[in-house]
C-alpha cells in the first residue's frame, strides 16, 4: 500500500463473474484512488463464453490470462491456485477481490488467504444447503476464508451469521448483477436479436442447462428433454447450449428433438432473447435473478436454489424432481401468468457503488 492507494487484484474466470466485475471496475476506474490489476482465469475460454462478454461488458483486457481451461474440478482448482499465487507473488496486492461461486473463486481465495493477503468476496452468503453442488462447497470455503463479505440479500446475511461470521466481516450491498443488467436493458436490439437466431416475434421457450446433476445423469436428462419436446409442440423452444452440455448429450446418445440448439449467444443477445421470452427454464442461479428483474417467468430445474428471494420476491420457481410430467405441470402455470417485474433491496443498479464505498472504508481502517 502506497500513502492511501491501494492495490487490488480482481479475479474471474468464468461468465457468471464477468457481469458481476464490470461495474465494480468501472466504479473504480471512475473514482481513480485505487490500481486494479485483473487476472482471468481461463475457466471459461470459448469465445461466446469468454471474449465476447469482455467486449459487450466494457471490461478492459485483462492484465493476466492464467488460460488454465477445463479439467476436473480437483485440475481445474489446483492449476488456478497454482497461478494465481505466481502472480500474487509478483504483483504483491494489498487486497484480492472475488466474485461468485466458481471454482476460480475459490482458488483465488485459497491462495491469497494462505499468502496472508485479505480477501473480499463479492456475492458472500448464498446457500443451497445442498453440499453436492461443486458451487455450494465453493461458496461455504470461500466465504470462511474471506475477510470482507459482501452479500446480495438480507438472507446471505442471516445464512453467514448463523455460521458464526463475525457481523463486523458482512456488509450488505445488494446484487450486483443488475448493475450490469441496467446497462444491457438500455442496448437490448428486441426482435433484431431474435432475427439473428432465427426466431420470428410471438412466444417461444427459452432452455438453458449446465449443472452436472442435470447434464450428467441421462435419466434426468431425458426427462428434461422429453418435456421439451412436448413444450415444443406448443411454442418453439431455443436452447443455447453450453459446450459441456452438447458434449454430454452426445454421450448420453440422446437426441433434443423438436429443440433448437443453438451456439452460446453473448451477453446482450441472451439478455434480449431472455425478456422476449414467455417462459424461461433453466438451472442458472443469474438467469434466476434475471428473470425476476425482467419480469419472465422462470422455472428452475433443480431441487433447491442459493437464491430464494427470486421465490419470495421474483418469479422464480423450483421444479425440483425434473420429471416431465413436473415440467409440463409447471410450464402450464407459468405462461399463464403475466410479467411482473421485481427489484427486491439492493437490486437497484448501485450495488457496484456500495461495494467499492466499502472496500475504501476497510481499506481506510
Amino acid at each position: 500500500m502506497v500513502g492511501d492507494e491501494v492495490k487490488v487484484v480482481h479475479v474471474v474466470g468464468a461468465r457468471p463473474n464477468f457481469m458481476k466485475v464490470a461495474p465494480i471496475l468501472r466504479e473504480f476506474a471512475r473514482r481513480g484512488s485505487h490500481e486494479s490489476f485483473l487476472v482471468h482465469t481461463g475457466q471459461h475460454y470459448d469465445d461466446a463464453l469468454s471474449t465476447s462478454f469482455f467486449h459487450d461488458l466494457d471490461i478492459p483486457a485483462p492484465d493476466v490470462n492464467l488460460a488454465v481451461g477445463s479439467g476436473t474440478h480437483g485440475e481445474q482448482t489446483a492449476s488456478v491456485l497454482v497461478a494465481t499465487e505466481r502472480v500474487l507473488l509478483r504483483e504483491r496486492p494489498d487486497l484480492v477481490v472475488v466474485v461468485g461461486d466458481v471454482n476460480s473463486t475459490l482458488a483465488a481465495a485459497l491462495a491469497a488467504a494462505k499468502l496472508g493477503i485479505p480477501v473480499a468476496h463479492v456475492e458472500a452468503g448464498l446457500r443451497s444447503g445442498d453440499r453436492s453442488m461443486p458451487e455450494e462447497i465453493n461458496r461455504l470455503l470461500t466465504d470462511q476464508i474471506s475477510e470482507i463479505l459482501l452479500t446480495p440479500s438480507r438472507d446471505a446475511d442471516e445464512n453467514l451469521r448463523a455460521e458464526g461470521v463475525d457481523s463486523s466481516r458482512i456488509c450488505f450491498v445488494g446484487n450486483v448483477m443488475i448493475d450490469s443488467l441496467d446497462v444491457a436493458m438500455a442496448r437490448m436490439s428486441g426482435e433484431q436479436d431474435l432475427a439473428a437466431i432465427g426466431l420470428e416475434a410471438g412466444p417461444y421457450a427459452l432452455l438453458t442447462l449446465h449443472r452436472p446433476d442435470n447434464v450428467d445423469r441421462p435419466e434426468v436428462l431425458r426427462e428434461i428433454l422429453a418435456a421439451m419436446d412436448e413444450i415444443a409442440r406448443d411454442v418453439p423452444v431455443v436452447f443455447p447450449a453450453h459446450p459441456r452440455t452438447v458434449a454430454r448429450l452426445r454421450e448420453h446418445g440422446l437426441e433434443p428433438g423438436a429443440v433448437r440448439v443453438i451456439d452460446p449467444l453473448p451477453y446482450f443477445t441472451m439478455l434480449s432473447v431472455m425478456n422476449q421470452a414467455a417462459v424461461v427454464l433453466t438451472d442458472s442461479g443469474g438467469m434466476q435473478e434475471e428473470t425476476t428483474v425482467l419480469g419472465v417467468p422462470c422455472l428452475t430445474l433443480r431441487p433447491n436454489t442459493e437464491r430464494p428471494i427470486t421465490i419470495a420476491e421474483g418469479t422464480n420457481r423450483l421444479v425440483a424432481d425434473r420429471s416431465r410430467e413436473s415440467i409440463l405441470a409447471a410450464y402450464a402455470e407459468a405462461v399463464e401468468e403475466p410479467k411482473r417485474p421485481s427489484r427486491p433491496e439492493g437490486w437497484d443498479g448501485r450495488a457496484a457503488l456500495r461495494i467499492v464505498d466499502a472496500l475504501e472504508a476497510w481499506a481506510t481502517s
